[in-house]
């Protein structure tokens, strides 16, 4: 065998090797932001399942606010039918919205505010809340390394051949996120 073709065997070799290793790291890093999407998706559903909840507990008291809860409402359902991380912002973004209005609402009936149900529901938005934003955050950290891979040279190469897309970052503005919080 001549120093050639074993050098030439060496570097397919390498070859090889390399753009084994590119895409499995590619692989990785794909289901690493899918499974950042789903923990995003988990908090939404609980925040989506605590408002109907929270809506019922303010209608108790305040049974003319009718359009308050309309509104809460359609936004509730447009969010859940959100697909895409974009869609999932500007959808949020109204919820928030809305959810602002119902606790303007409640800040009018003091006895709602002192009741133990009302306040549970207020303090399992909190968490959710904070939870929804962590898991933004370690979303966008997983789509940020994952698009940088898929850009670099040499592995953009293998990248667009092997059809891997750039993800959007879930970018909600951090007033979506912050919990509604309205003061007289």
């Amino acid at each position: 065998m001549t120093p050639f073709l074993i050098a030439f065997g060496v570097g397919i070799a390498v070859l090889f090797l390399w753009a084994m290793g590119t895409f499995n790291g590619l692989v990785t890093l794909k289901n690493r932001v899918d499974e950042a999407w789903s923990d995003i998706e988990v908090q939404l559903k609980r925040r989506y399942d605590l408002i109907p909840n929270l809506v019922n507990s303010v209608k108790g008291y305040a049974k003319h606010e009718e359009g308050v809860f309309t509104q809460v409402t359609e936004a509730r359902s447009n969010a859940m039918q959100a697909k895409t991380p974009a869609e999932h912002a500007e959808a949020e973004n109204m919820l928030s919205q809305t959810l602002k209005s119902l606790f303007a609402v409640s800040e009018a009936y003091p006895t709602l505010q002192a009741s133990d149900n009302f306040m549970h529901l207020q303090r399992e938005l909190v968490d959710t809340e904070d939870k929804i934003q962590s898991a933004r955050r370690f979303y966008n950290g997983n789509v940020r390394d994952f698009n940088i891979k898929i850009q670099v040279f040499p592995n953009n190469l293998i990248a667009g051949s092997l059809g891997f897309k750039k993800y959007d970052f879930f970018d909600a503005p951090d007033s979506v996120n912050e919990t509604p919080n309205v003061q007289f």
